[in-house]
């Protein structure tokens, strides 16, 4: 499956110091130190600088003055799901198998930011699937669901893309997908509303077209498999 269309390409670990339009900077080796993101675009960090005065601050000031850079490092680890395809990620782990029951993983945390107003929206994600003569390695589902939300998203369109993503990669007989996330752009501005969620699904094959395959789907994934009241 190709997944690469508008994917941010991941810049090489070596910059060249010498040529002026390479902007990627030379990472230090206390920025190696247990920091995933050390490469940024010093372009971007110039842009938060910008930004901090525009907001009326003093970017000079000592708890200001690293603040553009560590922005544009935490928002290159944030959006790394454009440098993720989903089928590196899921490699050779795809697995012969006569299994024809459903196989679910839940709580898979999640972690996204809407593209509306680039503040984070957060939940748990659950993922079902029923075999057809495949399986998938279990921990590839949750890095299945990283791939698409470290990106700017819209919850709907990420629940598309994970039931999408597993579909194309094992052609099952049935995916489901679940999405359960707070918004902070519901409930630091506007509406201000503390204690709502959004719920979002996407129903693929015989969950879609199996009552008894939905409801049992529906249920693990809303009451944990606890019975209904």
């Amino acid at each position: 499956m190709s997944n690469t269309k508008g994917v941010r390409q991941r810049a090489s670990r070596a910059p060249n110091a010498t040529d002026p339009t390479d902007r990627r900077v030379l990472v230090t080796e206390a920025d190696r130190t247990g920091s995933p993101d050390a490469e940024y675009d010093p372009e971007y960090a110039r842009m938060v600088e910008a930004q901090l005065g525009m907001l009326g601050e003093d970017p000079t000031r000592e708890g200001l003055r690293r603040t553009p850079v560590r922005v544009a490092r935490a928002m290159r680890w944030l959006t790394r799901g454009y440098e993720l395809d989903v089928e590196r990620v899921v490699g050779g782990a795809v697995f012969a198998s006569e299994s024809e029951n459903m196989v679910m993983v839940r709580d898979i945390d999640l972690y996204s930011l809407c593209e509306h107003h680039m503040l984070p929206f957060f939940g748990k994600v659950h993922v079902a699937y029923i075999p057809d003569k495949h399986i998938v390695g279990l921990s590839k589902l949750p890095r299945i669901v990283e791939v698409f939300a470290r990106r700017l998203q819209v919850q709907e369109r990420l629940t598309e893309e994970i039931a999408r993503a597993i579909e194309s990669v094992l052609k099952p007989k049935g995916v489901g997908v679940v999405v359960e996330a707070s918004h902070l752009c519901m409930m630091m501005r506007g509406v201000e509303k503390q204690n709502s969620k959004t719920i979002t699904s996407a129903l693929r094959g015989i969950f879609r077209s199996d009552a008894r395959t939905r409801d049992e789907f529906l249920r693990l994934a809303h009451n944990g498999g606890s019975p209904t009241r």
